[in-house]
């Protein structure tokens, strides 16, 4: 197979590379040619170079990538990778027309890397089947981090969330340090702060210890989990796709093992949305429940506080200690309240199942019949909760007119300090009237009753975002339509400020490869606790074998 290679002349492209003169000429050039692919992101010659069909196989730490198509889709994300050189090759031969390659990879800002191929020669032409990537150490994701230490606080070290550790949401104040609310200039602009957040506390003298600052959404204005200026976290879910936000920091953070808690807010969905994206565990407590002072606020009508995690057991640790009366020093107990169990009873919104996707129907509906199957089936009925976007309507309105009033005099002294989508935002947001905000406030007031007569004995079951995660790449207009269909599943919680918990129950294809999406169960206000243990009964008797942990 390496006929001719000692013959190899001194200037053909790769010769020089240690390890290079064990390969034929023609795998060879092809190596050279997909390194320079690599480093130019020429796209087409990068899946030229991959072989067609469902077999092909790229992994790196994001996941695994099966099949030509889900390759091409994850490339299309990434960008290209910074200046590099091969400085040595392995090579082996596992057959006559098939060979494994093994490099290492120096990059000029430092750092080395390591891929792995599987080569094929077929109709004449080398190309990959299987390939791993072993990316260079990266000490800090500026992407998922503002600031991290090992740990940057230590908390107590007893309690009940002792040896956890914390990925905080740049909203909450940090004795020392300034919130960045997802913006440089504004971290630029304010002083640290004087005093903990109360709900940082409480974890820290819990036992838990906080691992950093986590990136947030600007001024947490978003559910897409983008962000113009520190660029995006990645899904730890779905390798390309987009990590959902504004909590899109603590949620990468735990998604990827860097964390066991994401402290974070949901005033639209924030925690429920990069939960469902990212297949974690997520609730939003009932509306001024866990308190908030020391938080930068949104839009106070519907911020609310709430975590983040891998799995049901740790979020129903965090919500024990940080809603009982043993736990928290600032909270409104609930343990009371929340120590009877909720009804095992559910009702499933008509509306919200017609505006997800069909597979995540499918998925929703497939999981709905593995229930009804389980020994602890419950009754499941379906209720109407009238038109979607009457809720959505004046519920961005009064966000609005709130968020303007936050912030609206630190944007007209930074002109152009925030990404055209947020900025967008905050301009519809100036415009509200106070008769604007005062005719949505009407509005909203009989819907959060309807919402709460619902919930007083059954619990509200749908799917938690209409579908995957969308791609990094998608066009502008794809992710303001998905925004659209989501904050018609997630307001209604919000507008009558209960509590709701997204489960990582359901898996649906996406261009990647298997998808999350959670269900979401929204319980009446003060139930926070019950609904953690209620959702990890709901895991526990729908998908017993699914190897999600409860």
């Amino acid at each position: 197979m390496s006929e001719g290679a000692d013959a190899r002349s001194a200037e053909a492209p790769g010769s020089g590379i240690p390890g290079a003169e064990s390969l034929p000429d023609d795998l060879l050039a092809a190596f050279v040619r997909y390194e320079e692919a690599i480093l130019a992101d020429d796209l087409a010659h990068l899946d030229a170079a991959f072989a067609p069909g469902e077999r092909t196989m790229r992994g790196d730490a994001a996941g695994l990538l099966v099949g030509h198509d889900a390759i091409s889709a994850f490339r299309g994300t990434r960008g290209g990778v910074p200046a590099r050189v091969i400085e040595r090759i392995e090579h082996r031969e596992l057959g006559e027309d098939a060979a494994l390659v093994v490099s290492v990879s120096r990059y000029a800002s430092g750092g080395t890397g390591l891929q792995t191929q599987v080569w094929q020669r077929t109709d004449g032409a080398w190309r990959i089947t299987a390939a791993h990537v072993t990316p260079r150490a990266q000490a800090l994701n500026r992407a998922i981090w503002r600031t991290v230490g090992d740990p940057l606080f230590q908390g107590a070290w007893e309690g009940p969330l002792a040896g956890l550790t914390v990925a905080v949401k740049d909203l909450f104040a940090i004795k020392g340090y300034r919130i960045g609310a997802g913006n440089p200039a504004f971290l630029d602009s304010v002083t640290p702060e004087t005093a903990t957040a109360a709900a940082v506390s409480d974890l820290l003298r819990g036992g838990a210890s906080l691992r950093g600052i986590a990136r947030t959404d600007e001024f947490a204005y978003s559910i897409a989990g983008d962000n113009v200026h520190y660029g995006t976290p990645p899904n730890g879910a779905l390798p390309g796709a987009l990590p959902g936000g504004s909590s899109s920091g603590p949620a990468s953070a735990v998604a990827t093992g860097q964390a066991e808690i994401g402290l974070a807010t949901d005033t639209a969905g924030s925690i429920r949305v990069p939960a469902s994206y990212q297949g974690l565990w997520g609730l939003r407590t009932t509306h001024g429940l866990v308190p908030r002072q020391g938080l930068l606020p949104l839009a106070q009508s519907f911020d609310t506080v709430g975590w983040l995690t891998r799995d049901g057991e740790t979020l129903q640790r965090v919500a024990d200690w940080c809603l009982s009366y043993g736990g928290s020093e600032s909270t409104e107990s609930v343990y009371g309240e929340s120590g009877t169990d909720l009804p095992w009873r559910f009702l499933v919104p008509t509306e919200m199942l017609e505006t997800v996707e069909p597979a995540t129907r499918a998925a929703f509906e497939a999981f709905l019949t593995a229930l009804a199957a389980s020994p602890d089936a419950p009754p499941v009925d379906t209720v109407s909760i009238g038109d979607l976007d009457a809720y959505v309507a004046p519920f961005r309105t009064v966000q609005g007119a709130e968020a303007w009033r936050n912030n609206g005099d630190w944007l007209r002294e930074h002109p152009g300090a925030v990404g055209s989508a947020v900025a967008e935002r905050f301009r519809a947001a100036a415009a509200i009237t106070a008769e604007d905000e005062a005719a949505a406030r009407r509005a909203l007031e009989p819907l959060a009753e309807r919402l709460a007569g619902l919930v007083d004995d059954a619990v509200l079951l749908l799917p938690t975002v209409p579908g995957p995660a969308p791609m990094r790449t998608s066009a502008g207009e794809r992710v303001d339509a998905v925004r659209a269909a989501t904050l018609r599943l997630t307001t209604p919680a919000a507008v009558a400020g209960l509590p709701a918990l997204s489960m990582p129950l359901l898996t649906v294809a996406a261009q990647t490869g298997p998808a999350p999406v959670g269900v979401c169960a929204i319980a009446r206000a003060g139930t926070d606790i019950a609904l953690v243990r209620l959702g990890r009964r709901l895991a526990a008797a729908a998908v017993p074998a699914s190897g999600i942990a409860s």
